[in-house]
């Protein structure tokens, strides 16, 4: 069987799928990955066969645009300006850019951009013939090559967010700039279109679908990295020897796309630095200058996968994004979030109402705040037994390979419709 995966370019939104390619390559069955050029090279790291024949504008620019717009709306929450959607820099006033003006000159390449794209993912889907597509939550060009050829499109979600959710009031479902599914005579692209839904998520947290369910077990797959040779030495859980182990996690994309006023973490360390924990921080790139002097507690890590790291801490702190929200899931750890906005909003609040986490809104969440909630997460045993239960919720689901068999079925019925 031919496997086609169609993913958008942020790195997070298509982590979740790669334990389903290596079960499928394990099956023995050929997985292909149509991508952009910027994941070229993480698809390749992920063991997985990328083809780089995709086109589109850079996420962290249009989160960054639809961030400016906010402002200029006045529903901007942080006391520092947005950063410039073009260049990520600091603007010192709101009118060094304009979103309309900009999107009126590109208006064009956009359009153009989008041509290109979702022709390249169909002219390779009919060259390659592919007997089923899987694709991420923001790609349009995988359920467009599935009705173009007429096999299974099947959408794996990133987290506890979907296509019937919607940010800001807007649907997450892509918008079909170029008019493709119009130009290939397949309809049009609605939340209706998504016929089968490969959900990761515990049935406690897991979001509303319109789509069939399809659940799966997430096995976490954080990007390549060592297991650190001190870490062999750290108990199962810090609480178990009196002194709670807290992991802070912060995603480089938040910088990039809120700017460095979003940049939570000194304020959680001084927070925590309060209380009798120990710290393991995890932040990379330009984030590590923006720390400062560290207190004494706090381990600080870079480049070490998430997945090695939370099974033996009492409590995770992170800003709601899907990959570390589902491997905290996965490790039964309690979560304290700080969401920024956009889909981290749905997946902070998801978490809530299932009883597993305290989430207070990055732009107004202060010391004092954060102190009070990490407290309360470790003080009080409901939130760790809530969480132990949402890690056997998900546990319980179809490992990726055990779903292989299912995907089989599912293009073996669609060839035989199709005779």
């Amino acid at each position: 069987m031919r496997v086609l995966f169609v993913v958008s370019n942020w790195p997070g939104h298509w982590f979740s799928m790669v334990p389903l390619g290596w079960a499928l390559q394990a099956a023995g069955h050929e997985v292909r990955v149509v991508c952009a050029p910027s994941q070229a090279e993480p698809v390749g790291r992920a063991g997985l066969t990328p083809l780089a024949v995709l086109d589109a504008p850079d996420l962290a620019f249009m989160a960054r645009l639809l961030n400016y717009s906010a402002a200029q709306g006045g529903r901007w929450p942080y006391r520092e300006l947005p950063p410039h959607p073009v260049t990520g820099h600091p603007v010192a006033s709101l009118e060094e850019f304009e979103p309309g003006a900009w999107l009126r000159d590109h208006h064009e390449q956009l359009i153009d951009m989008a041509h290109r794209s979702t022709d390249a993912a169909v002219a390779f889907g009919r060259w390659w013939r592919p007997h089923l597509v899987v694709h991420d939550l923001l790609s349009l060009e995988g359920p467009l090559v599935g009705r173009v050829l007429g096999v299974p499109a099947l959408l794996h979600l990133w987290g506890p967010v979907g296509p019937d959710d919607r940010v800001r009031g807007v649907p997450l479902v892509p918008l079909d700039t170029s008019r493709a599914f119009q130009r290939y005579e397949v309809g049009a692209l609605r939340r209706e279109t998504y016929e089968y839904a490969i959900d990761p998520c515990p049935a406690g947290a897991a979001p509303p679908l319109t789509a069939h369910r399809i659940p799966v077990r997430h096995v976490p797959y954080n990007g390549p990295g060592a297991m650190p040779p001190w870490l062999q030495a750290l108990p199962e859980s810090g609480a178990s020897f009196g002194r709670p182990r807290v992991c802070v996690v912060w995603g480089t994309s938040v910088s990039v796309t809120f700017g460095p006023g979003s940049f939570a973490v000194p304020k959680v360390v001084k927070a925590l630095a309060e209380l009798d924990v120990e710290v393991l921080l995890t932040v990379t790139g330009a984030d590590r200058e923006r720390i400062g002097t560290l207190p004494p507690g706090v381990r600080l890590l870079e480049h070490t996968p998430l997945h090695l790291l939370l099974p033996s801490c009492d409590l995770v702190v992170h800003h709601a994004g899907g990959g570390c929200a589902m491997t905290g899931l996965a490790a039964g750890v309690p979560h304290l979030m700080l969401p920024c906005g956009l889909d981290q909003e749905t997946i902070a609040t998801r978490i809530v109402e299932a009883g597993a986490g305290i989430a207070l809104p990055n732009a107004i969440a202060d010391v004092p705040a954060i102190r009070a909630a990490a407290r309360a997460l470790l003080g009080d045993p409901s939130y760790r037994a809530t969480a132990l239960r949402l890690q056997e919720e998900m546990a319980a689901g179809p490992h990726p390979s055990a779903l292989v068999s299912r995907l089989e079925d599912l293009a073996a019925d669609a060839l035989l419709v199709r005779g």
